[in-house]
């Protein structure tokens, strides 16, 4: 059985525009029975709260990343996370192939972050997501991010106190224009992992007398997690897991060759057939995807197998009920089956 880590990551602490210190967002973590998170602040690489923390038995380990992108564009679209680079990148911002190659060199690994995020006119919040699909040198996509949901809802001021007051009705699963992009992307054959990020800032909004820190760090930390198998995120070996309604681990899937078996972010040969095998940690709805289309849904399934020889991208997708409506709980990354 592969080791599991469950890990938030992309969020802000005061350095930026969140509310917390790392003191704050590691107590959080902890109690939110969290492996590892990765703070991203914006535009700042803070050297050294990278550490791990403890309380008790538990322990937490707390990486340091960023979120870089040019202040000086309007509006300020193309948001990049950076981890493992363990210096300043943003005086590159102003050009992202450029950052993408000094992420490189300084032996970094970069995702494009929310690369939708619409704008909320009623908080006059502008349109953030991705524009330079030019460039080259990224692993991977933030596919899912619960700040750009939740602002997504925001049509007037009465939304953005009802989901204040309520968020578990929030997440209901990535946007499908992200969907689709990451399939085209996979599609063009290019190995693009996908993540979940939280983009945790822990706001405290005032509306007249109201007071509420909206959504604060421990609720994020037992929403949107990505959970990491075997190694390093840079391999694909991952899926990202919605852990509010049930949690999403022991999530597993391979897919069994002839003579192989391959995991998530792998290539095999279909030459003589492969059998997909999928395990979900509770019997819920599980659909297979080849190339962006659902080919096969389970309903009520624990375990689900496939047997193919067809070429293509293969991920696994799954859905839950919670609070009166079926909501996305797994996204797998992909399995590539070559001919």
């Amino acid at each position: 059985m592969p080791h599991e880590i469950t890990i938030n990551l992309h969020m802000h602490t005061r350095y930026s525009d969140g509310s917390g210190d790392h003191q704050d967002i590691a107590q959080a973590a902890l109690k939110a029975g969290l492996d590892a998170v990765i703070v991203t602040d914006h535009n700042v690489w803070v050297n050294g709260p990278q550490d791990y923390y403890r309380n008790g038995n538990r322990k937490v380990l707390m990486l340091i990343g960023e979120e870089i992108h040019d202040q000086s564009r309007q509006p300020q679209k193309n948001h990049l996370l950076v981890f493992g680079a363990e210096r300043e990148l943003c005086p590159d911002a102003s050009n992202p192939q450029r950052l993408l190659d000094s992420v490189r060199q300084a032996g970094g690994i970069a995702f494009l972050a929310h690369i939708i995020d619409p704008e909320s006119p009623a908080l006059r919040e502008p349109d953030l997501s991705w524009v330079d699909w030019q460039i080259q040198g990224f692993v991977g996509i933030e596919l899912w991010n619960g700040m750009s949901e939740f602002k997504s809802l925001l049509k007037s001021k009465f939304h953005a106190i009802y989901y204040a007051y309520n968020p578990k009705r929030v997440a209901t699963g990535p946007f499908p224009a992200a969907l689709q992009k990451w399939d085209e992307l996979l599609k063009a054959g290019k190995k693009i992992i996908a993540i979940g990020g939280s983009d945790a800032h822990a706001i405290r909004a005032r509306l007249g007398p109201l007071r509420r820190v909206i959504f604060p760090y421990e609720f994020h930390f037992r929403s949107i997690n990505t959970h990491l198998l075997f190694d390093a995120l840079a391999t694909g070996r991952a899926f990202i897991g919605y852990d509010l309604p049930a949690p999403t681990n022991g999530f597993r899937f391979s897919a069994q060759g002839k003579e192989t078996v391959a995991q998530m972010g792998e290539e095999i040969s279909g030459q003589h057939g492969v059998t997909f095998q999928i395990r979900l940690p509770k019997p819920v709805e599980c659909r297979l995807i080849k190339d962006g289309k659902v080919i096969k849904t389970w309903q009520k399934r624990e375990t689900c197998t496939h047997i193919t020889s067809e070429a293509g991208v293969y991920r696994v997708e799954a859905y839950i009920p919670f609070i009166g409506r079926q909501r996305a709980w797994i996204f797998s990354n992909p399995i590539f089956i070559t001919r």
